[in-house]
Formats: C-alpha cells, structure tokens, sequence
C-alpha cells in the first residue's frame, strides 16, 4: 500500500484537488472521498464544476448545493468498513450560498430582504466574474466550521481559474478595503463628503452609458451593505487560516499529456507562492510499461525476426513476422512510457517530497463505484511508482 496516501487520507480534514479540465481530477476526489469513508472517516465531496460529472461517478440523478448522503450499500457492499464512516456529497450553488452568507452578516430580516431583492445583487450574485470561487471557498469554510465532517475533499474548476478559487478571501479584503467601495457605501459620514461628491460625478457620468437605474442599484447596493462588512471581513480571514491550515492537503491531478504537465507545473509554482504545498501529486492514463528493454533493442529484434529468409517456411516465416510486429508494438508502448516520465519530471521535481500515485489506462470509464474502488486500489497501490 502507498502509505503517503493513506496518511493524507488519515490526518488532513480538508483535501483540496487541482488541475486542468478533463485529467480525472472529478474523479480522484470521488476516490478520495470514498477511500476516506472506508476507512471511518464522515467524508464530504463536494464540487464547483457546474457540470454533473460528479453525480454522474457516483450513480446518482443529480445533486444540490445540500450535502446528500450516499448509502452506505453502495460504496461500501461488503459491509467491511468501520460504522464511523460516511460518505455525502454535493455540487455548489453560488447564488443559494451568497444568499445565505447575505442573511448569516445581514444586521436584521429588513436588510437582507433588501440586499436579495437588489437588482444589482442578483447580477453578482450569479454571473459576476470570481462570484463562484468565492462561494466555492465559502462553502468549503462552512462545511469546516458547522458540517460535522472530518473529512472534505473539495474537486475545484480547471488549474488557472482554482486560482481564482485560492486568491477569493484576498480579494474580497481588498475589495472591502477599497477606496471607492467604502466611499460608495459610507456617503454620508462627515469626513468624506468631499470625496462622496467626486464619487457621484463619476457616477453620473457612467450612468450615461448604463443607465442611471444601474448605478442606482450599485449604490443601493453597498449602501444595504454598511455594517455587515465586519462580518464578511472576518470570514475572508477564517478562509485564509483555513487554506494554511496544516491539516489542509493540496492534491495536484494530471496526465502524463504535456500540456496538462505544464498546467500542473504552473499550479504547482503558484501554490508555493501562497505558501501552500503540495501533499500529493495523482497521475491518471499512464501508459504501462513491460518489461525493462529499451524500444532499440525491441526495435532491433522486430527486424531481425521480420527479415528471416523465405526458405525457412512459409509457416516459421509468418509466425517471426508476427512476433516482429509485435516488438514494433511493444517498442512504441516502451517509447511512449518513457516520453511521458520525461514530462513529467519536471512537475515531479516541483512538488518535491510530495506523495505520487499513478493510475494507469483502465478499460472502462469509472461512472460507478465498482469503477471508483478499482481506481482506488490503482491509487493506493501504486506506491509511487508509475504502472
């Protein structure tokens, strides 16, 4: 058994999944989570990607932005894992999320009825750029501090807008902290009634081009904010705690595809700037490798046996072509195996002493648990080591 693995299983509370779209990363954290839950731990996957992959692995219609559990029959058929194990998921909802995030700082009922039923507010709400990963980072943080879980695993949009997902709570203290946003919301206090007046210049002068409606929902807007930025503040920061948390593990989820390399490098590079770690690095469709002869001497050995002289028969003659072809086979397979350890040496040297877990081509999509326990055996078998 890969025991790096199995430690980020037992001691991290929150796993949270990167990589590019469409490297398996779904998938990993549905291993993950049901791997947590088989070994006793009240396990949570939840996903950001608005598509229904993920309900999808785990044979279910669709899921929402409540924490869904799974029968225990279904992840867990021979009844071998301890009774403290759990396994839910669910799929985020930003606009159900702010809302509730709206009514958890609002200061009474009045004013976050009058913050929902903003027409700018509902326009950020669920199409403002970022809205997601700051929900998402939301979600997450709440699930930590009321879930009852002790274990989320969190699978996160493609590399560079996770990103977007680890810099939220920053920029939500940035946006707080800034000079128009607080001008904006605070007009009528003694000491910025200058500034306030330069501000409504330039908010006629916009509201030209929008529309004086617009503008007057966009100080509507942060005028129904005042009071509540405390609280929207502190959470930014009990976020922030949360990603640097040690029990907070990063698992990086690539293929050996050089493209999909090169993001991983780029996230990882990133993650160091935030002084995050990487704890795992999962490598998904890798070409197995047979044997150790290199592709030259299987190539060599093709031809040798495909050049035989026509007078040894017709039938010896047929069968050494046969086995020719099959070293050319077997040399291109080696050749492939070897072209993509070489790409991801790079990525490999970034994470450092980081787990590494490969889990080869399977013959069948995993869209079942069936499917997700053959991964996880893969995965946890692979003692970093690629297959």
């Amino acid at each position: 058994m890969n025991d790096p693995f199995i430690a980020l299983l037992e001691d991290r509370r929150v796993i949270v999944c990167c990589g590019t779209g469409g490297v398996g990363k779904t998938t990993t954290a549905a291993v993950l989570a049901t791997e947590g839950a088989k070994r006793g731990r009240n396990a949570v996957v939840v996903t950001i990607d608005p598509a229904k992959r993920l309900a999808n692995t785990l044979g279910l219609d669709a899921l929402s932005d409540t924490a869904h559990e799974i029968e225990r029959s279904r992840w867990d058929p021979d009844g071998d894992a301890p009774p403290s194990g759990r396994l839910c998921a669910l799929m985020l909802d930003s606009k159900s999320t702010f809302d509730a995030l709206v009514r958890r700082y609002a200061l009474n009922d009045e004013q976050a009825d009058r913050i929902l039923d903003n027409g700018f507010y509902r326009n950020i709400s669920t199409a403002l750029g970022g809205t997601q990963e700051y929900m998402a980072m939301e979600k997450l943080y709440e699930l930590h501090e009321d879930g009852g879980f002790d274990l989320i695993v969190v699978d996160t949009p493609p590399t560079r807008h996770a990103l977007d997902f680890l810099d939220a709570p920053d920029r939500l203290t940035r946006l707080l902290d800034n000079r128009v946003f607080r001008l904006l919301m605070m007009p009528t206090r003694a000491y910025l009634r200058v500034a306030s007046m330069a501000v409504q210049t330039f908010l006629r002068t916009v509201s030209r081009v929008v529309g004086r409606s617009v503008i007057d929902d966009v100080v509507a807007f942060f005028r129904a904010f005042e009071g509540m930025e405390e609280g929207f503040r502190s959470r930014a920061q009990g976020m922030l705690g949360l990603l640097h948390d040690p029990r907070t593990g990063f698992v990086l989820v690539t293929t050996p595809n050089r493209d999909a390399v090169d993001e991983s490098s780029f996230f990882a590079e990133q993650l160091g700037v935030h002084g995050l770690p990487v704890a795992a690095l999962v490598v998904n469709r890798v070409h197995p490798r047979f044997g150790e002869e290199r592709p030259e001497g299987l190539r060599a050995r093709a031809r040798t046996l495909t050049a035989l002289p026509v007078d040894d028969g017709p039938e010896t003659r047929d069968a050494a072509m046969r086995l020719g072809r099959l070293y050319a086979n077997l040399a291109d397979f080696v050749e492939v195996n070897e072209r993509e350890l070489t790409h991801l040496a790079g990525v490999r040297e970034r994470v450092g002493f980081a787990a590494v877990g490969y889990v080869p081509y399977l013959a069948r999509d995993v869209h079942d648990f069936e499917a997700l326990a053959e991964v996880g055996r893969l995965l946890f078998g692979s003692s970093g080591q690629a297959a």
